[in-house]
This record gives structure tokens, C-alpha cells and sequence, in this order.
């Protein structure tokens, strides 16, 4: 089941994305075999622990299982833009030490990582010299106390810094007396200071009291739908893995459940004004009110008037988180809606000839439109095919006694009406051509009309060579 959807994840990644994924124990090394042959181990960005069952699952036979595992590889891990430390602000505590720049803390200079030696990285192996009386650090030999780095066994190490970076920053290094294993001496450090909005690397592991709790996530569930999911997610935990991704993300949840990832990115647009959106796929599993798991979740459909199926139980959560969000804070502008897309065939005929019936097929292709299809449901076809965002605004205007499209501000213009009359021609076109004009787009616009709605060939000529006239020469029909 996982390998096909992972492998469409990764083509459907941006080169900067990442794939996020939550698994149990049970199944942690088999996904981990699968994504280091997609993705690649280099790709790997980390596995981090999530305690979301403080109480643990007693049924166990031997432990009583408290955690789960979040995978996150990257398409490209040179590109990706996931940032571990725009998550957790750092305390002023961590930085108890202060001078007339503000809070510091005192970080070693000396490289203390052993693989790095004066043998691997002889350029960092050099001397420092400190004032015993003010701690100050310089490179010259003139002002002080020579200091080589050398690890806590005495065996040599090297500095973090090259020697031209100590002679511009001298000022945030400092010097002062440690203890060591053969009695005090003198080491050099980097003042590190706390400055606003400063934050710190996510760490691998995660505790409820940060993210929440399975019980934390039922009971969401329960206020906003009054039912309740087999161990849903919380928001607080969705919610810390988006906040490491750039505000104007798209987020695709590819099993959306109860529709915790839509919830959770609109809380965080919320809180830090991002524009991130998100696309939220969910089959319409039926729900069978004979099921005692299923009852209450199948009588909810019943209530809000809808088939009784999981993705149902998503739109209303969505529906309803987004209606909260506006209640409670009026003054908010962010766009809180969604749109609804049902996966189906295409709105146009392939062509399926009958070597016996020739020509009875070639009547059958004159009007190529699968029947039973909408105006709307062919304009959507038109956005994926053309490459244009299904979100984008569309406004609609009568001209000519037709429906005519504007997408995204101009982009793209269509009238999709089934009849299109000699005399329809030249009002229809100015009125299209006046409107777009208005619109002003900033890059070319495509005209599209239904092939089969005009009259005869006179009238499509006609209608192309209007909209050219006032530069509109990307006319197509389908």
C-alpha cells in the first residue's frame, strides 16, 4: 500500500519540500528500507519520538507502548526548506550572563568534536593569547597568556574559527580559568548572545506536555463534531511541524482523517499571519451504522444531511474549525475556506474509433464533451490542464446572454455556453475583450469557448479574428 503513494509524493514535491510521516514501532524499519529507496538515506533529515499516550497501551504483553516515530525526508536535503530551529524560542534563562550588548552565554571556541585534529584541519591549530586581567583575546603574541585548543584529556584539538574571522570578532571572544583534569587553566569562549526571536533546534524527542496527547485530540474532535476517531492527532503536534516551514507553504495530507492538518494550519496562519494552504485527500470510506465503532459518526452524517462516509466527517470539521477561527477573532482576514473536488474521468472523449462504424463515430465526436457534465465541472479540467491553481478567484459575468469565466484576475477567460449564434459573435467578443481590458492581467490571456457550441466555422473565424483584433490571440476551443 505505502510504496506507490510514497513514490507520488515525491514526484508531486517541490525541490525544496520534505515528506513528513508518523508510523508505530512496528512498522518503523520496514518504511525506513522504503524511503531510503525513494528518497534516497541522504534524504534522511531525522526520526523524532513522540510520547502522544502518556498513559501507554496496557493491553500490551510486555510494555506499555507511550510512543510513536515522525520520519522526515527531503526531496533534496541541499534544497529543503525545512527549518528545525524557527519552532522553539529560546529562554532568556538559557542566556544568564549580560554586558552592554545584552544577555550572553559562553560557547567553547575550541571545537569539541575529536574527528576535527590539528592532523584533518592544521589551519585551526594555532595560537591565542588573553589578557589575565581583563580576559580580552587578540592574536598577537604582545597582550597576554598563550592558549592552544586542547581537549579535557590534554590531547591537541583545533578552534571553531579561522584566525582572520578571531581578528574581526575578537570582541565576542573571551577569555577565563577552567578547571581541568590536571588543575585550572586557561580556555577561550564565544560570547553568544540572546537577541529577539531567537530560536533553537527542535530536539528528537517530543513529550504531551508540548504537542498534546491522544486524549488531548479526542477531545477536540469531540467539541467540534461530537465524535470520536481511532487516535486522532493533535493539532498542537501538526501545528510544530508546520511552523518549521516557510508561512507560504502547501501542506498535503494524503490520509486526512478527521482533517487535523486543514485545522491545524489555520490555527497557525491565525497566530503568525502566514498564508499557507493546504490540499487534504480523503477516500469516502462508508460508514455502517450497524458497526458499534461507526454509529455515532454515521448518525452525525444523518444530522448534517450528508452520504455517510470518513470524508464527509473532514469537510464538516473543516467547515466548522473555520467558522470558530471567525467568531472568535472578527477582525481576522486570512482566507479560512476551501473548495471540494471529487476525483472522476475526464470531461473530454477520447477518441475510441470502430473500425466497423466509421463513420457513425466521427458524428458521435462532433460534440467531444462526455455528457452530464457541468460548465464548472469543465472549467476545473481547463485550471489543471493549463497549470493554473484550483484556489485561484473566479468571477462570472453575463455578456452576450452567456456565462463568461474570469480566472485568476484575467488569466484566463472562457465561455463555455453549448450555442454560440452568428449574431452572438461580435457582442460577445468586444464584451470579453472590454473585460479583460479592464482586468488588466499582467500576462497573456487564454480565451477558451466549447468548439461545438458555434454555429459553423463562419462564426468561430469571426469571433477569433474580433478577439485578435484587440490582442487577444490566444483563442482556443475544446
Amino acid at each position: 500500500m505505502m510504496y506507490p503513494r510514497l513514490k507520488i509524493a515525491r514526484n508531486l514535491l517541490s525541490n525544496d519540500g520534505a515528506l513528513v510521516l508518523s508510523i508505530d514501532e512496528h512498522e518503523l524499519s520496514n518504511i525506513l528500507h522504503i524511503l531510503d529507496n525513494i528518497f534516497g538515506e541522504e534524504n534522511n533529515i531525522g526520526i523524532i519520538c513522540v510520547s502522544l499516550n502518556p498513559k501507554g497501551r496496557q493491553l500490551a504483553q510486555f510494555f506499555a507502548t507511550s510512543h510513536e516515530y515522525i520520519v522526515i525526508y527531503a526531496k533534496n536535503i541541499d534544497e529543503c526548506n525545512i527549518d528545525p530551529s524557527s519552532v522553539d524560542l529560546i529562554e532568556k534563562s538559557d542566556f544568564p550572563l549580560t554586558d552592554n550588548h545584552g544577555n550572553y552565554r559562553l560557547l567553547p571556541l575550541r571545537n569539541t568534536n575529536k574527528k576535527f585534529n590539528p592532523d584533518n584541519r592544521p589551519n585551526l591549530h594555532y595560537p591565542l593569547y588573553v589578557n589575565k586581567y581583563t580576559g580580552k583575546v587578540s592574536c598577537s603574541p604582545d597582550t597576554g597568556i598563550q592558549i592552544y585548543p586542547i581537549f579535557g584529556d590534554e590531547s591537541p584539538a583545533v578552534w571553531r574559527w579561522s584566525i582572520d574571522k578571531v581578528k574581526q570578532q575578537s570582541n565576542e571572544l573571551h577569555g577565563q580559568i577552567v578547571k581541568g583534569r590536571r588543575g585550572d587553566r586557561w580556555d577561550i569562549f564565544q560570547k553568544d548572545y540572546l537577541f529577539e526571536g531567537r530560536a533553537k533546534k527542535m530536539k528528537t524527542v517530543w513529550i504531551s506536555s508540548d504537542i498534546g496527547s491522544t486524549d488531548t485530540a479526542v477531545n477536540e474532535l469531540k467539541k467540534m463534531l461530537g465524535i470520536v476517531f481511532d487516535s486522532p492527532k493533535p493539532t498542537q503536534l501538526i501545528r510544530r511541524l508546520i511552523r518549521s516551514v516557510p508561512p507560504n507553504s502547501l501542506v498535503m495530507d494524503f490520509f486526512a482523517g478527521s482533517g487535523t492538518t486543514g485545522h491545524a494550519l489555520i490555527i497557525q496562519n491565525l497566530e503568525d499571519l502566514g498564508t499557507r494552504s493546504y490540499i487534504c485527500v480523503q477516500i469516502p470510506y462508508l460508514l455502517d451504522p450497524r458497526n458499534r465503532d461507526q454509529k455515532t459518526a454515521s448518525e452525525f452524517c444523518d444530522e448534517i444531511g450528508q452520504p455517510r462516509n470518513i470524508a464527509e466527517l473532514t469537510k464538516e470539521r473543516l467547515r466548522r474549525a473555520g467558522t470558530r477561527i471567525k467568531d472568535e477573532n472578527p477582525e481576522y482576514t486570512g482566507d479560512l475556506g476551501f473548495r471540494v473536488f471529487k476525483l472522476d474521468t475526464s470531461n473530454i472523449r477520447t477518441w475510441d474509433p470502430r473500425p466497423s462504424d466509421l463513420e457513425g463515430t466521427l458524428l458521435a465526436s462532433v460534440d467531444h464533451i462526455e455528457p452530464g457534465r457541468s460548465e464548472q465541472d469543465i472549467l476545473y479540467e481547463l485550471l489543471l490542464k493549463l497549470g493554473l491553481d484550483l484556489c485561484v478567484p473566479i468571477e462570472t459575468r453575463k455578456i452576450a446572454g452567456k456565462t463568461v469565466y474570469s480566472v485568476s484576475a484575467g488569466t484566463l477567460i472562457t465561455c463555455l455556453d453549448e450555442t454560440i449564434a452568428r449574431n452572438d459573435v461580435e457582442p460577445l467578443a468586444i464584451g470579453i475583450a472590454d473585460w479583460q481590458e479592464s482586468l488588466a492581467p499582467s500576462g497573456e490571456t487564454t480565451v477558451v469557448f466549447r468548439d461545438s457550441a458555434f454555429a459553423d466555422d463562419v462564426a468561430k473565424t469571426n469571433l477569433a479574428a474580433i478577439l485578435e483584433q484587440r490582442d487577444l490571440g490566444n483563442v482556443r476551443s475544446l
